[in-house]
């Protein structure tokens, strides 16, 4: 006879062989610190460890680690590959992240210790799974860990001597992956059924060959099945050379060594980032950023962020921003969130330290359910890049304040770099009859925020990876039908403001010839609220629109005019130089729409924010960069109130120092006392009229819009927003004004 705690037992082991579905395990998603060491590891460094052979092993790895990111940029098929937003990474045993490869995307790495974590939890001992010599497993569904289902990555366990030592992986942004607008990057998925592949971590690769059947499942789910093929073989042989060097290390040093390696690089990188933190002053600093887009209506959503320092603890609390929109593809879950606010820390803020997952391990999050931040499952995430760019900058502000007064600095304080993917997603089919789908790299040069003792870089990078390039434009006009129109021209006056200005952004002007069945996308907010802040009184970023000239063929137009035609977007929709065409602006999220050959798409990489007060710049830069025609002469006066001679550009030095006092006496006269400001400004809540997201003045009460209704919610109880069709909006608008219309006329 069983006894209750027999038949409990049985009911476990029922439960446990019949589970129905293994979805995201919160206990890994919501972790994002290391694990502890676990036995092997215990053993080893407790007793003597030898900091040279450490260094030595460390030296081997990240040179395997560079030549397998050099393999992926060489032979990838995807754009991504090709300009640098890919990596390959070296895990621990339990799946920490220790090491990326020294030009890689940390954070296409850092999100993947959670699909390992999974495997080991829920594959590794399941009979119809397991994890073997040879096994490989894909994964690209950022509800298991990962930035957006564009990224797919390939995860291999390294086994020596029938014993698991580490993991290897290599991730590419693939682009392309099925969902419902060509790219895989849809701005007008209404649900997470739209976005195409979602693949949870599982087996594609066995005895080091990847299953045919299963490639052939995965390419007969995208627009581009030869893409689709290549950078899976690209990843695995990746993936495998880094294997073969690892082995290496093993045979020359043994697995001592590099188990010891892995985990003292982790190791050492928490009691560092505890000693940082230990040196900021106690208190809380805080910012509030918006995006003012969900790609389908405008909207501002907040992003909250206040970060406290007491003692080695850092709390950052992102309570009070925006609820999470159940029918639009800008959520993102909380693991995603924190890994690219993680690339913020080791891009802007602790940039000299070992790119791993240690990192965060000191710190500690504090979310609201059902945020924008902190997505639940069935949100739609495939433009989880609205917030997640912002991330990898908001922290820039608060972190410069604990910052200022350190007697040591680890980088130069920097105001937030340009946050938003400004950038055409195309799909079609090309000049030579292939269905595509994918993204441009503009995106990969955005421009820089003013730092504390010199401007922003023009053009840099991402905020993702400093190492990521444009690439050839002559290499991609051989594989698509788009024509590039400019060279890249800096964006004259579009640039934040200060004493340290940022870095200028580029237009970019493009077309297509060669096919009869193209479009494009664009995925991007900042069009009517700036998306960089500046620091210390600096100016924001400039807002950015869409242009569109239709109703035209350039190429038929510059063949009988050329004269007619200037690489200038201001210029052209200022002169509309073509007779017949259409000239029209919009904001930057512009779901997927066919165009005709010879119309132009036309956008701006932005800036980022300034640093410091306008009136401080050395007027001999501001003439520098007039000289440079960075800023018109208009912009030197207004702006800078600098006095010089029109034709000579000789600055008039006490004129100048004149003008600006006055300058500075007009701003305490129109100064007010801080209460009586705050009583005539601040309004008790959101207008009306303003789709609002987030808390206005309580972060515990959060305003969202759904159903075209306002709702005031409390913190601890968000519930899902729901928006209405754009062309269900805009059909009742006509229609009630069809019936004033017929109303007025009788």
């Amino acid at each position: 006879m069983q006894t209750p705690l027999d038949e409990s037992g049985v009911l476990d082991r029922f439960l446990s062989e019949n589970r129905l579905f293994c979805a995201p395990d919160p206990a890994i998603m919501e972790d994002h610190r290391i694990g502890p060491r676990d036995a092997r590891e215990q053993a080893l460094l407790e007793g003597e460890v030898d900091p040279h052979r450490i260094n030595q092993v460390r030296g081997l790895i990240l040179a395997a680690l560079d030549e397998g990111n050099t393999m992926i940029e060489q032979m990838g098929a995807a754009p991504g590959a090709k300009w640098g937003d890919m990596v390959a990474a070296i895990f621990t045993a339990s799946g920490d992240l220790s090491m990326i490869a020294p030009h890689g995307v940390v954070g296409f790495a850092a999100c993947c210790h959670y699909p390992i974590k999974f495997i080991r939890k829920y594959w590794e001992h399941d009979p119809t799974v397991g994890v073997r010599d040879g096994d490989g497993f894909i994964h690209n569904d950022a509800r298991y860990g990962g930035i957006h289902n564009t990224d797919q990555s390939m995860i291999l366990p390294l086994f020596w001597k029938g014993r698991l030592i580490c993991w290897l992986s290599a991730t590419v942004h693939e682009g392309e992956n099925g969902s419902c607008e060509p790219g895989g990057m849809p701005a007008a998925a209404e649900s997470k059924y739209d976005e195409g592949l979602k693949m949870p971590p599982f087996r594609v690769v066995e005895n080091f060959q990847i299953r045919r059947d299963l490639q052939t499942f995965l390419q007969n789910s995208v627009r581009d099945p030869k893409l689709q093929y290549e950078d899976m073989k690209v990843k695995l042989h990746s993936v495998l050379r880094l294997r073969e060097r690892v082995l290496r290390i093993l045979e020359e040093h043994g697995e001592e060594a590099l188990i010891v390696t892995l985990r003292k690089n982790l190791e050492d990188v928490v009691e560092e980032v505890k000693r940082r933190i230990r040196e900021l002053p106690d208190g809380t600093t805080r910012v509030v950023s918006f995006a003012d887009s969900t790609l389908r209506e405008n909207a501002l959503l907040k992003l909250n962020m206040a970060i406290t320092v007491q003692g080695e603890r850092m709390t950052i609390d992102m309570r009070g921003s925006a609820p999470e929109i159940i029918n639009r593809s800008i959520n993102t879950n909380l693991a995603s969130f924190k890994t690219m606010l993680f690339t913020g820390y080791l891009q802007n803020i602790w940039p000299d330290l070992p790119q791993c997952m240690a990192v965060f391990t000191p710190l500690e999050f504090v979310f609201d359910e059902r945020s924008l931040l902190n997505g639940s499952f069935e949100t739609p995430q495939a433009m989880s890049l609205i917030p997640l760019f912002k991330a990898m900058t908001i922290a820039c502000i608060p972190m410069a304040k604990f910052n200022y007064m350190l007697p040591h600095r680890y980088t130069a304080m920097v105001a937030p770099q340009y946050d938003q993917p400004a950038t055409l997603i195309y799909g079609g089919l090309t000049q030579h009859g292939e269905q595509v789908g994918n993204f441009c790299a503009d995106i990969n040069g955005m421009g820089q925020g003013g730092r504390s003792h010199r401007d922003g870089e023009h053009s840099v990078s991402p905020p993702f990876a400093a190492h990521c390039d444009l690439g050839e434009i002559e290499l991609m006009e051989e594989d698509i039908p788009i024509v590039r129109l400019g060279a890249f021209t800096l964006a004259k006056d579009r640039v934040g403001f200060g004493k340290q200005r940022s870095g200028l952004g580029y237009e970019q002007i493009a077309t297509f010839r060669g096919t009869g069945l193209w479009g494009f996308m664009t995925g991007c907010s900042g069009s009517l609220f700036p998306s960089a802040l500046p620091l210390f009184g600096g100016y924001a970023s400039p807002a950015y629109p869409l242009c569109k000239i239709k109703g035209v063929n350039v190429f038929d137009l510059m063949r009988e005019t050329p004269e007619a035609f200037r690489f200038d977007i201001v210029e052209l929709m200022n002169t509309q130089p073509f007779p017949g065409a259409s000239y029209s602006t919009h904001d930057m999220g512009m779901t997927f729409e066919l165009a005709a050959p010879g119309e132009l798409y036309m956008m701006c990489q932005g800036a980022g924010g300034g640093y410091g007060d306008v009136l401080q710049r050395d007027p001999a830069q501001v003439m520098l960069d007039v000289a440079e025609d960075l800023i018109s002469d208009v912009t030197a006066r207004d702006i800078y109130k600098v006095v010089f001679d029109a034709d000579t550009h000789v600055v008039d030095e006490a004129a100048t120092a004149e003008w600006r006092a006055a300058e500075r006496r007009e701003r305490l006269a129109r100064g007010r006392p801080y209460d009586e400001f705050v009583a005539d400004w601040v309004a008790p809540e959101p207008p009306a009229s303003l789709p609002f997201f987030g808390s206005w003045s309580d972060p515990q009460q959060v305003y969202g819009v759904t159903m075209g209704q306002r709702v005031a919610m409390p913190a601890s109880g968000l519930e899902s927003m729901f928006m209405l069709n754009p062309k269900d909006v805009r059909i009742a608008q006509l229609e009630a004004e069809l019936l004033a219309a017929r109303g007025s006329a009788d």
